[in-house]
């Protein structure tokens, strides 16, 4: 019985490590310009691919903007449930080889991620190569 309980235990804490050291998961964003808490973003795995949806905004009159400096199937779209990060593929400790979207300004940029500790997602937006682009952190919702 002292076996199953500890076999079980043991079970449960290695759930909880691998989901704290995920990406996947509840993000709040961060403005990197004003340092102000902006949405929530749900990162999921489709297909062994990542992807990032907004499933709240927090400036409470911005919840029904659309994004219309979009262009394609985004343009004129409720920005609430947008997916703006989109196929990224895990390579070592980052997520690389997808596109993120800036619904402020319509456009897709080059993306990748890299979890800092547990709690905190670097994301990193760029043209070309990573040199060229600017990075927020956003904090896990627990």
């Amino acid at each position: 019985m002292k076996n199953t309980i500890t076999i079980l235990v043991l079970f449960i804490s290695m759930a909880f490590y691998g989901q704290t050291h995920s990406v996947i998961g509840k993000w709040k964003t961060i403005d990197d310009e004003t340092g102000k808490a902006k949405s929530i973003v749900e990162i999921y795995e489709r297909s062994g691919k990542i992807y990032g949806k907004i499933v709240d905004i927090l400036d409470t009159e911005k919840k029904k903007s659309v994004c219309t400096a979009c262009s394609g199937d985004e343009k004129n779209k409720p920005i609430m449930g947008l997916v703006i990060i989109k196929g990224l593929t895990k390579d070592g400790k980052e997520y690389n080889s997808g596109k993120i979207l800036d619904p402020t300004t319509g456009k897709l940029y080059k993306c990748f991620l890299v979890l800092n500790g547990s709690d905190k997602l670097d994301v990193r937006g760029y043209i070309g190569v990573a040199l060229f682009g600017r990075t927020q952190t956003w904090n896990r919702v627990k």
